[in-house]
């Protein structure tokens, strides 16, 4: 169904005059140097066609080769291509450009061989390399920044504004050229339509990952996956046609600047609807990454799509079907994180239930609604992306489409982060929080859907401080809280807070801790100077141990979530400026 929904994309696509989309058997191709040549095939110059920020600009050019292993020299583009093939130039392996090199000048015999229409300018190419002099390329102003970079090469003749590789003639010729010989057409997978199977698939590009390569979606590149003696992607008959749409529409996806991809933790995702419709444009909008440095902010977004959600009244194109798939680099070939398959309608109400699922009240300077990265960053160590759990970011997203629970890995995750950073300091002595605005979130998200889908009867945490929630874990949280403010009230600023020291053991096995910080608490009230606070927070711990019979010996998974959102609840209130005053101070 995956290759299915790209060949329709691709189709779609072509009949969009905007649309960047490549034309059959070629491809959208950065070329960032030049080689101009008289209509002799004299060398005139070199260009160097790439802006300030270091973007190259792309030109439409046949199609590449699948080439990989130690005859990869054998399969050069058709007058593009690397360094190597153009020029036999190498600074590590001259020897293999030399292979290279010849291969790619064998490839324009080829192509003239037997004809007699050959345009003057392939034959102006022919010219230079049969001539194979090409000291005054390499004597060029631009060739020391030519070959700074990896980047491709390729030809035009003076005066003209296309690459020779650009011209009709060549494309028609290489294509039969790489036309798959003696394979019998069978019905293709993906079209339905008779059509000729192909060996091997193109690369896809621009999945992120480490070490990043291209490599492809289809691909049998051992025995054991392979059956009735077929070989490579003959166990899969898959025309060339289709193969050239989907190849072709996911790299278009992919593409850099594509406002249809977006990074969700090690997934690189796409998304397209199966016509064209606003919500391919709006969707990096509603999961934005955001950060101090990026400036960006999905509120507006995300309270557009609530709001459109709430009213319940949907356009018609609104039942159009829509794809999202997550894609991850694998060691022989792109994993596939997750493949969503519904309607705009349907994405629209999942995405939805997801951000009203993690509301949660917060500080007035940060975002009303928390992008992908920043919840999964929060469950990583020193917040890095690069350290988030292997295949976490696509069951995340997974589950947010099919709305069903998040990963069970996720609230221990977000529990270990926030008992490994109880103690957490800057270089300063400044103190982190522990249970931050987004751990805080995803924590309440994921008590808020489990209670949805098992259908519990206890009452869940809702966005703001429950006074009348009556759990254990969320009581003992929101003591927890108060007696840290007891404590700072009574001595000030401390090296060391009993968050710092007892917060984990308080949120897993309370009553080993509280007994204790109970007797603490009495010692510290007296020394605060307020005696209007003093009665407050008192009233305050009252209130809360008005349901609680004793403490526990230990507080489940999901209780310990209980007990993080109890804490953050009642921290937010201490900091909330109330009209009525404690002891002749405002709290």
């Amino acid at each position: 169904m995956i290759l299915q929904a790209l060949f329709q994309y691709y189709q779609r696509s072509l009949d969009e005059p905007d649309s960047m989309i490549a034309p059959r058997g070629m491809q959208h191709q950065e070329i960032p140097n030049v080689i101009v040549l008289s209509p002799e095939g004299e060398f005139v110059n070199l260009l160097i066609l790439r802006g300030e920020n270091g973007s190259a600009r792309k030109f439409y050019v046949p199609r590449e080769r699948v080439r990989s292993g130690t005859k990869s020299y054998e399969f050069p583009n058709a007058l593009w291509d690397h360094v190597g093939f153009v020029l036999g130039y190498s600074k590590d392996d001259p020897e293999n450009a030399k292979k290279q090199h010849a291969s790619f000048k064998k490839l324009l015999e080829n192509l003239i061989e037997g004809q007699a229409d050959v345009p003057a300018s392939v034959k102006a190419v022919r010219k230079f390399l049969k001539k194979g002099d090409y000291q005054k390329v390499f004597a060029s102003p631009n060739w020391e920044k030519a070959i700074q970079r990896v980047g491709n090469f390729s030809f035009q003749i003076q005066g003209e504004q296309e690459l020779v590789c650009q011209n009709p003639w060549v494309l028609s010729r290489f294509q039969t050229l790489c036309k798959e010989k003696d394979v019998r057409q069978q019905i293709c997978l993906v079209s339905g339509l008779l059509d000729t199977p192909v060996r091997t698939h193109n690369k896809i590009k621009q999945v992120w990952g480490n070490p990043q390569r291209d490599r492809s979606l289809v691909s049998f590149n051992d025995d054991a996956f392979c059956s009735y003696g077929k070989k490579q992607s003959y166990n899969s008959p898959i025309g060339s046609n289709a193969e050239f749409a989907y190849t072709t529409a996911l790299n278009t996806l992919l593409a850099k600047g594509s406002r249809q991809r977006m990074q969700v933790g090690d997934a690189s995702t796409v998304f397209w609807a199966k016509e064209k419709h606003p919500i391919e444009q709006e969707i990096l909008n509603l999961f934005a990454d955001q950060g101090k440095d990026s400036g960006k902010d999905n509120t507006e977004a995300v309270r557009s799509l609530i709001s459109s959600v709430k009213t319940g009244v949907y356009p018609p194109e609104d039942d159009l079907p829509f794809y999202m798939l997550g894609l991850s680099p694998n060691a022989a070939r792109i994993a596939v994180r997750f493949w969503y398959e519904g309607t705009v309608k349907d994405f629209k109400q999942k995405v939805c239930d997801h951000f009203l699922d993690i509301e949660i009240e917060h500080g007035p300077k940060e975002f009303e609604y928390l992008s992908l990265s920043n919840l999964l960053k929060s469950t990583a160590i020193d917040n890095d992306r690069d350290k988030i759990q292997p295949n976490l970011a696509g069951e995340f997203m997974q589950s947010i489409l099919k709305g069903t629970p998040y990963p069970r890995s996720l609230l221990p995750a977000v529990l270990r982060r926030i008992k490994a950073e109880q103690a957490k300091k800057s270089p300063d002595g400044r103190v982190y929080q522990n249970v931050t605005y987004p751990r805080a979130s995803l924590i309440k998200g994921i008590l808020a859907r489990n209670a949805r889908f098992y259908l519990q009867k206890e009452k869940e945490v809702g966005v703001s401080l429950d006074r009348e929630n009556i759990n254990i874990g969320y009581r003992l949280g929101r003591l927890f809280a108060v007696l840290e403010r007891v404590q700072q009230a009574a001595l000030g600023d401390i090296n060391a807070t009993i968050r710092d020291r007892f917060y984990g053991a308080a949120s897993t096995n309370p009553v080993t801790v509280f007994p204790r910080l109970m007797k603490l608490k009495n010692y510290y009230l007296p020394k605060i100077e307020s005696k209007g606070r003093v009665v407050n927070l008192e009233k305050e711990i009252s209130e809360i141990l008005a349901e609680v019979v004793s403490f526990p010996a230990h507080l489940s998974l999901e209780d310990q979530g209980r007990f993080a959102i109890g804490y953050y609840h009642e921290r937010n209130d201490f900091f909330k400026k109330h009209d009525k005053k404690e002891g002749g101070e405002e709290e």
